[in-house]
């Protein structure tokens, strides 16, 4: 098992402008820490890009001319920070792509929430609907609706929050979002889900921790971790920060 990590405790949260924390690199793969509020991919707004960002890192880095390669696999949410895994080759991209489609990449969250879930850990199965920019909890009959499942378990409780680990079964939109507010304990920062503390830039107390899968072009399995952003709502002794 090879394990990607940032290795460095002490690096400041990522500006837009600055260099991209890289958590893994290869020939066919780049996995990158994303800072809650910086987009993957780009949208009507024009604002920079952690795939424009990964593009021009590997341009300098291997003095690349033209437009450089860059697949994207997967995306998180704009005010959501973590790891982010890039393809360099179309190959990769494909197989990556592939994992994603047959549930084989295992994907891990961290989330703080208000207040405390009963049981500490458990498995949430039900059902949301999409409406434009938000989901939302629905009944298995409505038309559209898909089956969420997740499962939790609490690492600490402090104060009336809570930190959890969350392993995602189905890659719904917004999935811990909605179901965390649904059971009222939204995750600290995501005003548009219920929660009624606000975090600095608007960012949420919600971060993709750990990506699980297996190599494009090799039978080997990676393991690649995020560090957690300094703003987290949470004791510094208990967790390594960016």
């Amino acid at each position: 098992m090879t394990t990607g990590t940032d290795g460095n405790r002490n690096v400041r949260l990522m500006d837009v402008s600055d260099q991209p924390l890289v958590l893994y690199e290869d020939n066919h793969l780049l996995a990158l820490f994303k800072p809650a509020g910086l987009l993957v991919q780009g949208d009507s707004t024009g604002d920079p890009t952690l795939i424009g960002m990964a593009r021009a890192y590997i341009g300098k880095k291997y003095n690349k001319p033209g437009k450089v390669y860059i697949g994207l696999v997967h995306r998180l949410d704009r005010p959501v920070a973590g790891v982010i895994i890039f393809a360099r080759t179309s190959k990769a991209a494909a197989r990556l792509c592939d994992q994603i489609r047959t549930h084989r990449i295992k994907k891990t969250y961290w989330a703080v929430i208000q207040g405390e879930l009963k049981p500490t850990q458990g498995v949430l199965s039900e059902y949301i609907i999409r409406h434009g920019r938000r989901s939302f909890m629905s009944a298995p009959d409505m038309s559209k609706a898909q089956t969420a499942i997740l499962s939790y378990r609490t690492i600490e409780s402090i104060s009336g929050f809570s930190l959890l680990e969350i392993d995602i079964g189905t890659g719904r939109h917004h999935q811990i979002r909605v179901q965390m507010a649904g059971m009222s304990h939204p995750v600290v920062g995501d005003k548009k889900y219920g929660s009624r503390i606000r975090l600095q830039g608007r960012n949420i107390a919600l971060l993709a921790k750990r990506l699980k899968f297996l190599h494009p072009t090799k039978s080997q399995e990676i393991v690649i971790e995020s560090p957690v952003p300094d703003y987290w709502p949470w004791p510094p002794s208990k967790i390594n920060r960016v």
